[in-house]
């Protein structure tokens, strides 16, 4: 029998222990030697050195510490104006200013001398360095203007002649900031002393101490006020007696800075008391002080809103720098600013372009508002501003609804642009309209430098309408209690500017180019088309 060989594979096992070797001649190591000899290639080849590629630089214009300007033009106006600076040590310097604008009127159809002239002389010194930076100021300013705003067909031509119209404004003010790397970081004091020709005095002293620190990653910042101001009055506008007024405001306003991604919320509170020392009563105050911003699309889209209050010191000296024509015989207190609330947008719509726009609330209590004084035939004051020809102060309560817009173009290193525009409306409790306050503003701007040499640029704002108030007592002449409407009004300036060299600059001005024949007060008429030419020149010591 045959059959087929059927073959089988015995099962392996592998040994898993690793055998032991007792040999301990197999366990040594040898230690080896390397020894590597150099031997140099001989070559003959040499690469060349690299050599940087040249950058074309413009040429770094030079800065001086000092310039001298001088002007002239129609209307017999005159600016001069001198800075100086010079570093006294590596880390003190000195600087002063001294600045001259004069005019000698000339407007058409005015009867009163309106000539017109501000010098002013400030002078600093100071010192930086690492740990500290301090400077301690003194300043002094005279201004004269005239109050040659008369109202038409009410005073009789002797009276005119008998008129001295002459005012005379002085300041002089000592002050001086301490900023300092620890808990202290920026403080400053400020003592002025304003008067005028007819016997007015004022006295101001104001300290704005800060502190700031860090708790567990919070800027926790403190910031105090001390606002005194003590003034009088010789007569009032009916040739009364004279009187006084006296404000000492304390201010406490605590906050906390809280950052978190694109949020920044900026958290605090004011704490104010108000301390009337003449007339008037004393009172406590406290104000929300919240501000925040998100961004919503990095820098080209930025949210931020607001709800702060705060007291503001009213004072004769402010009045006069922002309407000169002002009656020294004004009611002088503070303001109690409840609440501004407001929201806007802001960022770039494009690399070169920004924008932003916002609107608010703003609810005022005790604003003052410039009103034109009455006239009264009979009245025993026969001074030179109790002719209808100067503005008084009245204060109301005030609720400002307001939208504002503006946008900034940089087109290129030569050519900028810019316009904004505030839209207003204003609600009174006890005044008929919010006298002096022009519903509408608007602003542009644009500047060329055609050459390294040549450069320009134009300015245009506009001014919507304002109401003001004209009364006469005992009247000869009747006239009606209404308010008035100023006309609104635009101004377009220009100038034009040729770099002589790098020291000399000549410059050519043009204001009121349209020649528009506005009042920016009321009876106040201002000079038309206005030429000023002049030069500039910088110097080192």
């Amino acid at each position: 029998m045959v059959k087929p060989y059927t073959p089988t594979i015995s099962d392996a096992f592998k040994v898993k222990e690793t055998p032991t070797l007792e040999d301990e001649e197999t366990s040594k190591k040898e230690n080896i030697q390397y020894n590597i000899f150099s031997f140099p290639v001989a070559s003959t080849f040499a690469p060349a050195k690299g050599k940087a590629a040249n950058v074309d630089k413009s040429p770094q214009e030079k800065i001086f510490s000092n310039y001298l300007t001088l002007a002239a033009g129609n209307y017999g106006t005159v600016g001069a104006e001198l800075f100086v600076t010079q570093n006294v040590s590596n880390t003190d310097y000195f600087g002063g200013m001294l600045r001259h604008n004069s005019s000698q009127g000339g407007i058409k159809d005015v009867v009163l001398d309106d000539k017109f002239s501000t010098t002013a002389l400030d002078l600093t010194y100071g010192s930086r360095t690492k740990t500290m930076t301090w400077n301690a100021d003194i300043g002094y300013k005279n201004q004269i203007y005239n109050w040659y705003g008369l109202h038409p067909d009410i005073l009789d031509d002797a009276t005119v002649e008998s008129i001295n119209e002459k005012q005379t404004y002085n300041t002089l003010y000592v002050g001086g900031r301490l900023g300092l790397n620890s808990i202290l970081k920026e403080s400053s004091v400020k003592f002025t002393r304003f008067w005028d020709a007819y016997g007015s005095a004022e006295n101001r002293f104001v300290g704005k101490p800060s502190l700031e620190f860090d708790i567990v990653e919070q800027k926790i910042k403190a910031d105090f006020v001390i606002d005194y101001l003590n003034g009088s009055f010789d007569q009032t506008y009916f040739g009364g007696a004279s009187y006084k007024y006296g404000f000492t405001n304390l201010g406490f306003q605590p906050s906390i800075k809280i950052r978190k991604d694109d949020l920044t919320v900026n958290a605090g509170v004011g704490f104010f008391y108000s301390a009337a020392q003449e007339a008037g009563d004393s009172k406590f105050f406290i104000y929300p002080q919240v501000t925040g911003s998100y961004r919503v699309v990095g820098d080209l889209m930025v949210f931020y809103a607001g709800l702060e209050g705060t007291l503001q010191q009213n004072s004769y000296n402010d009045f006069v720098q922002e309407n000169f024509f002002v009656s020294p015989t004004l009611g002088v207190a503070p303001t109690d600013q409840k609440y501004d609330v407001y929201a806007g947008l802001k960022g770039k719509l494009a690399s070169s372009v920004s924008y932003n726009i916002r609107g608010s609330y703003k609810n005022e209590e005790n604003k003052p508002l410039f009103k034109s004084n009455g006239y009264d035939h009979f009245n025993s004051n026969t001074e030179g501003y109790a002719y209808t020809n100067s503005f008084g102060v009245v204060y109301d309560n005030i609720k400002t609804v307001s939208f504002f817009g503006e946008l900034k173009a940089d087109f290129s290193k030569n050519v900028s642009f810019g316009i904004n525009g505030t839209f207003s409306s204003f609600t009174t409790d006890v005044e008929e309209e919010a006298w002096n306050l022009p519903a509408i503003k608007i602003a542009s701007n644009l500047d060329v430098a055609f050459t390294p040499k040549w450069s320009a640029g134009v300015n245009v704002f506009f001014v919507g309408e304002r109401k003001d108030f004209f009364r006469q007592y005992s009247v000869i002449t009747p006239i009606p209690d209404e308010p008035i409407t100023l006309k609104s009004y635009f101004d377009l300036n220009a100038n034009i500017s040729y770099k002589h060299s790098e020291r000399l600059t000549f410059f050519l001005k043009g204001n009121n180019l349209a020649n528009q024949d506005y009042q920016r007060w009321l009876n106040y008429p201002v000079q038309g088309l206005q030429i000023l030419g002049g030069a500039s020149f910088k110097f080192d010591f």
